[in-house]
């Protein structure tokens, strides 16, 4: 996949705006999950996804968003294990650790913390570059030659059989 030099460069592109959105976030990762939105319209546009069948595009989309919030999860996972051990040593004083209290209880607290932060995180992420990624395909759709015109009643379903992306919602 990252044989095309100019697929290696975008992907190094996002691992670099990808660790500046988690330290701009000072480990919370609220800025690469709205980095989705624009990578999953990137991802669209760089890989022509307009032009394939639907259920390609559609796998391609969800490949692309899955391994850019993988880089995140790769990233949150390094940081935020360093405080894994905190769990297990009774002397930690955790309420001082700095991170909110959610569960009214520091331990419970963290693990709920930590939880957001590796895993539910790069999940969010995951999900804006779907939706990055459709409203792009929407976009293209209604720019497509062909196209229904816009209004209330200008969806047109497809006809049973169809699989090819038409242009039409």
């Amino acid at each position: 996949m990252l044989a095309d030099p100019k697929l290696r460069r975008l992907a190094l592109l996002y691992l670099a705006l990808d660790v500046v959105c988690v330290g701009a976030g000072m480990g919370v990762p609220i800025f690469c999950i709205l980095l989705g939105l624009p990578v999953g319209r990137r991802i669209v546009s760089a890989l022509r996804l307009g032009a394939r069948p639907l259920a390609d595009s559609l796998t391609a989309l969800l490949r692309g968003a899955a391994l850019t919030s993988a880089v995140t999860l790769v990233l949150m996972a390094a940081l935020w294990s360093l405080a894994l051990p905190w769990l297990f040593k009774p002397s930690a004083d955790i309420a001082r650790f700095g991170i909110p209290l959610l569960l009214f209880e520091p331990r419970a607290s963290l693990i709920a913390w930590l939880a957001l932060m590796i895993f539910i995180s790069p999940a969010l992420q995951f999900l804006m570059t779907l939706l990055g990624g459709h409203l792009e395909l929407l976009s293209e759709a209604r720019r497509a030659p062909g196209s229904a015109p816009a209004g209330p009643r200008a969806a047109v379903l497809p006809q049973s059989g169809s699989h090819h992306y038409s242009g039409r919602l």
